[in-house]
């Protein structure tokens, strides 16, 4: 694949004729309203008042009681935007036909490519770049529309709400039940784009092109094939750094990419981690549902200023206030003790039997005063030692018991709101009632309200963890090296020594008598491994502690016999004390790149499966951070009387031997396992080459 670096990133692609076109043709415009082409004819001419809307088919018959046109060539001025709706077998007739027109964009909606097999793929491509050489741009094929509520452009099956989100999908269900998440809480689209099979337009040129435009705020994406993930990564950093945040939305955390994997580093690089790699470099934030994401969406929508984790619990019940402040705290907030000012204010307003040190127990005062609801939130919120409020419990419920207390409810609801517009910290309402009209007055204040308990305590945390993020940096892949021709060990060695990590002194022999001689320059005992073998010490390629001639002239002579290598390695023996064993490894991922991998290493790599993940190369900070994500962390600053290791010159080596790899596409893997740690530094003990096959 093509990985894009800093200085060939590409520029943002001009889709206005995409989202704000002069004109639009319907390519397939039908009467049959079983059919896309009838959908699209009905959303387009929602939009005549803007621009001229023109319907093409090639029977010439009256479609939807309008006149229309046998083939888009003959719309008097042109066409700026089509989009096609017609059968495969006539896709290629009416791209010319919609190019002959002066198209500058084209929808494709005709399915039947890439995703039948090679054949279709070829035939796609053929029609992709026959558009990119007309200097137009292709959204799919098999696709399902696009949408620009700023501009009044619909041309998708169905109505979506306007609002403030550019949503990218790759399914035209998930943006229907987006959408009406979306409408529920006064949210809603400024464009919608189907990706379909991306054969020219990717997910990368849509945010770029949401990035720009002035009516999107968010951005979100339901992706399943990224494409050239790296240029997607670096256009969603730019996304966040301008201001406007990325939530992504993705499947596929099956086993089948892992298993033609020949290392540890590609056995344990699963598709969902190395998203979530690229995610955490980009600053994107990942969700797991439809529901989720509209969630955080909303919640990004509402408070864009972050918050930190100390959180304060408000419930009316005590089950509630015991449960929110379990699941906050599973989240990753805190429920701290409240202080004594703050206790003392809530226990002027609530009864006696009220708890009033975190979480806050109503007791009942609901019932008796539904504004104690209003004065409690203010006075949680305007605390310095509280970051964010989970209000939880019977809220919206209190009107049915009355049109006075519902009346008094809905008011609270107002002062609620209010409140948390002037404090500005985050807030989300778990109710029973979600669809009260207490609660409904609270989304319509611009307040998020959850109908369960989890989903406000995962979008706290998560508004937590972004106030805790460093600045997306996505690496640039360096340029190509010289070619790696050879994989043996002696070879990987090498190639990582000459990139800046450090090894034991060794000699690379054959016979048995070279053995023993190199043996003799290296002060003390000595490593002798056997060359030619993937994975050496699972097959006795390798003995240890040979202290004197002998022990290494026995240590060739068993090789030998039982392996026949073609070399072997003569190499010092490392001084292990208070040592970590660390893996360091890179896997060439065929989307994203190459991604690093760093765990606990030596026999317990697959037995812990400790790892973290991050797109190579890493620099020395970023491999701090992968260290400090590890469960293991603390064996590496010192446990139970055991010296702190030296993690500068771990990351040193990590950055170096990413470095290496990133430099090399021919590489498919690369590992060093393991990479031995001490408090006096860093030293590679053994390392292995996988080439692309």
């Amino acid at each position: 694949m093509t990985i894009l670096t800093d200085a060939t990133a590409p520029a943002v692609r001009d889709l206005s004729a995409l989202f704000d076109p002069s004109s639009v043709a319907v390519i397939g415009a039908s009467n049959d309203e079983t059919k896309y082409g009838n959908w699209l004819s009905v959303q387009a001419l929602r939009g005549e008042h803007r621009r001229l809307v023109h319907l093409v088919n090639r029977r010439g018959e009256p479609v939807l009681g309008r006149a229309v046109h046998r083939q888009a060539v003959d719309v008097p001025g042109g066409v700026d935007l089509a989009v096609i709706a017609v059968p495969a077998a006539g896709f290629a007739d009416a791209v010319e036909d919609a190019l002959a027109a002066g198209a500058r964009a084209i929808v494709g909606i005709t399915a039947g490519f890439a995703e039948l097999g090679e054949e279709g793929r070829t035939r796609e491509a053929a029609l992709a770049d026959r558009i990119r050489r007309a200097g137009a741009v292709l959204l799919g094929p098999n696709c399902l529309g696009v949408l620009d509520t700023t501009t009044e452009l619909r041309l998708a099956s169905n109505d979506m709400p306007a609002g403030g989100i550019g949503f990218v999908s790759q399914s035209g269900n998930m943006a229907l039940e987006l959408s009406r998440f979306l409408e529920r809480d006064h949210l809603g689209f400024s464009r919608f784009a189907s990706l379909g099979n991306q054969a020219d337009l990717t997910a990368a040129d849509l945010v770029r092109s949401y990035t720009e435009h002035d009516g999107t705020e968010l951005i979100a994406l339901y992706c399943e094939d990224f494409g050239d993930g790296r240029a997607f990564a670096r256009a969603a950093a730019d996304a966040v750094r301008a201001g406007k945040p990325v939530a992504l939305l993705t499947v596929g955390a099956g086993q089948a990419s892992m298993r033609g994997a020949r290392s540890h580093t590609g056995a344990l690089t699963s598709d969902f981690a190395v998203i979530d790699a690229a995610c955490r470099a980009a600053g994107v934030d990942r969700v797991a549902t439809v529901a989720e994401l509209a969630h955080l969406l909303g919640a990004l929508h509402r408070n864009r200023r972050g918050g930190g984790r100390r959180l304060a619990v408000i419930a009316d019940g005590g089950g509630h206030a015991s449960l929110a402040s379990d699941v906050a705290e599973a989240r990753g907030l805190h429920v701290p003790e409240f202080d004594d000012d703050l206790v003392a204010g809530l226990k002027a307003e609530l009864p006696p039997s009220a708890g009033t040190a975190n979480p806050v127990d109503l007791a009942g005062a609901g019932e008796q005063d539904i504004t104690s609801f209003g004065r409690v939130l203010d006075l949680a919120l305007g605390a310095d030692s509280v970051d964010c409020v989970l209000v939880t419990g019977y809220f919206g419920g209190y009107g049915g018991y009355g049109e006075a207390l519902a009346e008094a409810e809905v008011a609270t609801a107002r002062v609620m709101a209010a409140h948390i517009r002037d404090h500005g910290k985050p807030v989300a309402v778990h109710t029973m009632y979600a669809d009260a009209p207490a609660a409904v007055e609270l989304r319509r204040q611009g307040v998020c309200v959850f109908g369960s308990v989890e989903h406000a305590a995962q979008v706290l945390g998560r508004i937590a963890d972004r106030a805790e993020r460093t600045a997306p940096h996505v690496p640039a892949v360096p340029a190509p090296a010289a070619p790696v021709v050879a994989d043996d060990y002696w070879s990987a060695r090498e190639l990582l020594r000459q990139g800046g990590l450090k090894f034991p002194a060794a000699h690379l022999v054959r016979t048995q008598d070279e053995a023993a001689a190199a043996a003799a320059r290296i002060d003390g005992p000595v490593v002798l491994k056997a060359m030619g073998l993937l994975h050496k010490s699972d097959a006795g390629g390798v003995a240890l502690g040979l202290a004197d001639e002998a022990s290494v002239r026995a240590a060739h002579a068993d090789m030998a016999r039982r392996l026949d290598p073609p070399g072997y390695c003569v190499e010092a023996m490392a001084d292990t004390r208070d040592g970590v064993e660390l893996i360091v490894g890179v896997r060439r991922d065929p989307r994203f790149g190459p991604v690093a991998l760093v765990g606990l290493g030596g026999i317990f790599t697959e037995v812990l499966r400790d790892v973290s993940l991050g797109l190579a190369p890493v620099t020395a900070t970023d491999a701090r951070a992968l260290l400090e994500r590890l469960t293991a962390a603390p064996l590496l600053h010192g446990v139970r009387g055991r010296p702190a290791v030296h993690l500068a010159a771990a990351a040193r080596a990590i950055e170096a031997i990413t470095s290496v790899a990133a430099a090399h596409p021919e590489i498919a893997e690369l590992e060093v396992n393991p990479l031995l740690v001490t408090p006096r530094g860093c030293r590679g003990l053994d390392a292995r080459i996988v080439l692309d096959a």
